[in-house]
């Protein structure tokens, strides 16, 4: 860690905050006095930014050092080649999705995917959930126009609420405490159901897989009966080890879900970040310092494509964590910036620490990535390279309404997979934004194509998202088999069993328009 860096470093005034949250100014105890004095039944003055801050810093770490240092090993395998990254959760977590049928959906697809790709990639995948935290947005516009009148944008729940009226878009400090209670409900839920097996692998055909969903509403027959297949395989190959006494017992018994967010909101973040011991494992053959800082508001946490300046305050913040941390890298990062921005982040070069997320768009990644990923070999940097493939694909639909093509994320995600190839280098994540929910046999319809062949004239059906377009349970699988599909070609030299449903994916073109995300 750099000698002269601390939690609070990045509020010396050298560091500028972006997507900083300006909170309306509380009444002095002057005007106060002043005004009539109100009801004390029913009165209560809102806690300051400074009084909710006071409170986080006392409150328990939501995440321990000991799961942070896990993941940042796990991450260390992808780095090396050894493991696969898979990423995903909602745009803009809501309070409302903390709840067990929410949570277990989100879990159930990350399950369900992990379980395509390590048949497909013959390799380990880490979880990492988008969950627990997502709370926050970044926005490019502070205001917006509703019925005629200017209010403050949608900044996630942690800040403002969603219903389109000045009042309940003003930042209300408060929903940082909302926000923490929320993530803690979460994890503490993940972690229980982790604990009672419900990330069981199916050890026998007949057993019943405990995390998956009923798959009556996919509407694909050939999806469905690859997945099942691959869940039937599984199951036989399971019982045969066990049959033939090579399996160790807890082996197989569950896998691990790592939460992560983007660290948005500096003053939560700080609040949350605490000096703890440094796990014995971690300090193996390394010179590791016997305590480190660590922001226990989640695993992993990312900076923004709009908060990475060299000299802003979140970089500042994130040099001096132990946290494994994510770098958004899109068309305006330049490859010196890049190299420079690894310097101050990952300055020992620590194999897990970093992971670029790159998020080009399908027009732009052959143009864009390849310069990037030469930098970064040049550098020396072991970063993890996770591909994006939504936010540059953002488009709008006749009527306005903001979409994604499945045509745009499959490009953009095989695109990225052969140029890493090519210059040998490798692919090692993805990083998606989707969700499981299901209601009435009903998949979310957000995002345009697919195996379930979903139409334009089909996204107002159920389209959901308080922000960004998600994927839907289907098209998260489909994705899935796409990239073990791609995985298994390079290793084998020949196309997949499932390389038709690619063919289909990229067959299909997207009419919707572009659109500035």
């Amino acid at each position: 860690m750099a000698t002269d860096w601390t939690p609070t470093s990045w509020k010396s005034g050298q560091f500028p905050v972006g997507q900083a949250v300006a909170y309306p100014p509380q009444l002095s105890q002057a005007e106060l006095d002043s005004s009539p004095a109100p009801d004390p039944a029913t009165f209560r003055r809102k806690l300051t930014e400074a009084q909710v801050v006071a409170q986080l810093e006392q409150l328990p770490p939501i995440v321990s050092a000991t799961e942070i240092e896990r993941l940042k090993q796990s991450l260390a395998a992808v780095a090396k080649g050894e493991a696969f990254l898979l990423q995903g959760g909602d745009c803009a977590e809501l309070f409302a999705y903390c709840n067990a049928e929410s949570i277990e959906h989100r879990l159930s697809l990350l399950l369900s995917m992990s379980l395509i790709l390590i048949w497909g990639m013959k390799l380990p995948v880490v979880r990492v959930a988008r969950m627990g935290g997502q709370y926050a947005k970044p926005r490019s516009s502070p205001t917006e126009i509703y019925e005629g009148q200017e209010i403050p944008s949608f900044r996630g729940d942690n800040v403002n609420s969603f219903t389109p009226s000045l009042a309940s878009r003003l930042p209300d400090p408060e929903r940082l405490l909302s926000a923490y209670f929320h993530s803690s409900a979460t994890s503490n839920h993940v972690r229980s159901l982790l604990a009672s097996g419900f990330a069981s692998l199916p050890t026998s055909h007949s057993e019943a897989v405990p995390w998956s969903l009923p798959l009556e509403h996919v509407r694909s027959p050939e999806l469905l009966a690859s997945y099942e297949e691959i869940v039937r395989n599984l199951s036989e190959a399971l019982e045969f080890i066990g049959v033939v006494g090579g399996r160790k017992e807890g082996a197989l018994d569950s896998a691990e879900i790592f939460l992560s967010h983007e660290a948005l909101m500096l003053e939560y973040e700080t609040a949350l970040t605490r000096k703890l011991n440094v796990p014995a494992f971690a300090r193996r053959d390394r010179n590791v310092p016997e305590q480190g800082y660590y922001c226990t508001s989640a695993h992993f946490i990312w900076i923004g494509d709009r908060t990475r300046s060299l000299t802003g305050a979140h970089v500042e913040f994130f040099r001096g964590l132990r946290n494994p941390i994510g770098i958004k890298v899109g068309p305006s990062m330049a490859t010196d910036e890049l190299v420079r921005l690894l310097a101050i982040v990952d300055p020992d070069k620590e194999p897990g620490r970093v992971t670029l997320i790159s998020r080009y768009g399908a027009d732009k990644v052959e143009t864009l990535l390849p310069g990037h990923i030469k930098a970064v070999q040049a550098s020396g940097h072991p970063v993890i390279w996770q591909s994006d493939p939504m936010h540059g694909n953002t488009k709008s639909a006749p009527g306005g309404i903001k979409t994604r093509h499945m045509h745009n994320i499959v490009s953009e995600i095989s695109a990225s997979i052969k140029i890493h190839a090519s210059l040998g280098s490798r692919l090692g994540g993805v990083h998606l934004e989707l969700t499981g929910d299901v209601k009435d046999g009903q998949s979310v319809t957000e995002c345009i194509g697919g195996s379930m062949e979903l139409g334009e004239e089909m996204l107002g059906l159920r389209f959901e998202s308080y922000c960004d377009p998600r994927l839907n349970f289907e098209q998260s699988l489909d994705i899935a088999f796409m990239l073990s599909s791609q995985f298994q070609a390079l290793r084998r030299g020949r196309p997949s069993a499932h390389s038709n449903i690619l063919e289909e994916l990229s067959a299909s073109r997207p009419s919707s328009v572009d659109r500035k995300p």
